[in-house]
């Protein structure tokens, strides 16, 4: 399975982009997809994940200013972030997950959010 994840950039404060995530070889219909992100010198850390049911898994961090979505047909998952902090700054990570075949990872896009 591959994961293409696009759409990061540089935005100022307050700004919002929207990160789309492609995958091919596998269906994401059965899976939990979403995003992770790793800033410089830090852990990586889960932003939102989406279940094949549509249920959502937020981090407290961006609750309220961060949605993920999913289309299965088209096999894409999706993150609008709104409202953009300078600590969102991270190179974000497209994710899959399911119990019988396993976590797989896409490459990743920068995010970057100046003051």
């Amino acid at each position: 399975v591959q994961l293409q994840a696009s759409g990061g950039g540089l935005v100022q404060a307050g700004g919002s982009l929207r990160l789309s995530c492609a995958g091919t070889g596998r269906t994401f219909r059965v899976d939990d997809i979403g995003w992770y992100r790793q800033a410089t010198g830090e852990s990586r850390e889960k932003v939102a994940l989406t279940s094949p049911s549509g249920s959502t898994d937020v981090v407290d961090s961006v609750k309220g200013r961060f949605t993920v979505s999913r289309d299965n047909v088209k096999n894409m998952v999706y993150l609008q972030m709104n409202n953009l902090k300078p600590e969102d700054t991270a190179k974000y990570y497209c994710y899959g997950d399911n119990a019988g075949y396993g976590s797989y990872w896409g490459y990743g896009t920068q995010v970057t959010v100046s003051s």
